[in-house]
């Protein structure tokens, strides 16, 4: 299936692709607006911009997406591989990352407003600036990571594992400035 079959499937109504191969697949700015896309291959794929609100991307293989600037408010991405994916500026408010592998991934910007990334392995992200006010992020891996200017307020962070993690004028969940 390529890029241009799933978009007029899509256009035909169609919402489940899951179990698809679309490695390396180019949906710049495609609207799949509560797309079902469970354990489908999706490595290396350009989801710049795209329009993925309430999709189902849970088990997917996204490793080395890039999904800059895309829109996933409240999609299912639980226990998907990120690993070395770019979300850079992505909208990621109320998603469900739960148990998700996002080693490695950029997320500097990303809105994480409300997002569920409890058990979720985050060793080595970059979260520079990014939006975790109220996140779940318990029992997750933190390991390496980057958080300098990321606003942590409300969020929960029982069980993280913080070590190595370099927080440079943080927002901590309390509200204080961690400065390093």
């Amino acid at each position: 299936m390529d890029a241009q079959d799933i978009l007029k499937r899509y256009a035909s109504g169609q919402r489940d692709f899951s179990h698809v191969s679309l490695f390396q697949v180019c949906l710049t700015n495609a609207k799949l607006i509560g797309a079902k896309l469970i354990s489908a291959d999706l490595r290396e794929a350009d989801l710049t911009e795209a329009h993925l609100q309430q999709a189902k991307l849970n088990q997917a293989n996204l490793a080395g997406v890039a999904m800059i600037q895309a829109c996933l408010t409240h999609a299912d991405l639980s226990d998907a591989d990120l690993s070395g994916a770019d979300l850079t500026h992505a909208d990621l408010t109320g998603a469900d990352l739960s148990g998700a592998d996002l080693g490695g991934a950029d997320l500097r910007k990303a809105d994480l407003h409300k997002a569920d990334l409890s058990d979720s392995d985050l060793r080595c992200a970059d979260l520079t600036g990014a939006n975790l006010q109220d996140a779940d992020l318990s029992n997750a891996n933190l390991d390496g990571a980057y958080l300098g200017e990321a606003d942590l307020t409300g969020a929960t962070i029982l069980g993280a594992n913080i070590n190595r993690a370099e927080f440079s004028r943080t927002k901590m969940p309390d509200g204080t400035i961690h400065d390093e």
